[in-house]
């Protein structure tokens, strides 16, 4: 597995000012990544439907990552990039068979530019759509209304783990069927590996670094973080690894 390293623009990824940074070409640079579990898809012994598989797509906006989450024709967006990424996102919904009015969930890590910079713009597409962030991070986004993603929600088969940190409200978000993490800027990937939190932009450092721990004592698969490659098998193994080095 091949993981790329991050770019000096990450540098300015993180800060406050990257309301400003230049929106990524996903159509000419990097290809949509796209992939499919079969997790969850057995009827449940009661008898119920079976749960559609959870598909999930990254929208490489350069220097930054946005995620589309997919079961059937229902749709989940993780963070959406900075100002001028929303066609990118809605290029990355069209390439697994979907559009905006498909969205029925956008949720903001936190309140960074380059995670929240289009969430006018997308939530104006995705018009049925339910924003969510962490309650601490809520006043910095201009954004409204968004609903407060509390620690243990379940949200459209997602459970939201409270990250704080990087900045006071983050979050991230796991699908423990799919083991797949959303991890936002908890846990960055570069060079062949996983890192722990950016201290240059960390809130709270010590907390982000806690953080990290949590997110080490789960289990899942596959990593995708706010920034860097992601990370398609035996993630929770290299999370572990990191932590255990902070």
């Amino acid at each position: 597995m091949a993981f790329a390293v991050l770019a000096p623009a990450f540098i300015a990824a993180c800060s406050d000012d990257a309301d400003n940074a230049t929106p990524g070409t996903t159509s000419t640079n990097s290809p949509t990544t796209a992939s499919t579990t079969t997790a969850g898809t057995t009827p449940t012994s009661e008898g119920l439907p079976a749960v559609p598989p959870l598909q999930w797509a990254r929208a490489d906006l350069g220097f930054v990552s946005a995620y589309v989450l997919a079961r059937g024709n229902e749709a989940a967006i993780v963070d959406t990039g900075v100002a001028g990424s929303a066609v990118d996102i809605g290029q990355t919904l069209a390439d697994i068979g979907l559009d905006y009015s498909n969205v029925a969930h956008v949720f903001l890590t936190h309140l960074h530019g380059d995670h929240a910079g289009s969430i006018v713009a997308v939530m104006d597409l995705a018009s049925s759509a339910t924003a969510y962030a962490g309650e601490a991070d809520i006043g910095g986004i201009d954004f409204d209304p968004i609903t407060a993603a509390a620690d243990g929600d379940e949200i459209f088969g997602l459970e939201v783990i409270a990250t704080p940190g990087h900045t006071n409200g983050h979050i991230s978000i796991i699908d423990h069927d799919a083991g797949l993490l959303v991890a936002g800027d908890a846990i960055n990937s570069a060079g062949g590996g996983v890192q722990g939190p950016n201290p240059d932009f960390s809130t709270d450092h010590d907390l982000a670094n806690d953080s990290a721990r949590r997110l080490a004592e789960l289990s899942f698969n596959t990593l995708l973080a706010g920034h860097g490659e992601p990370v398609e098998d035996m993630a929770d193994t290299a999370v572990a690894a990191m932590a255990a080095a902070l």
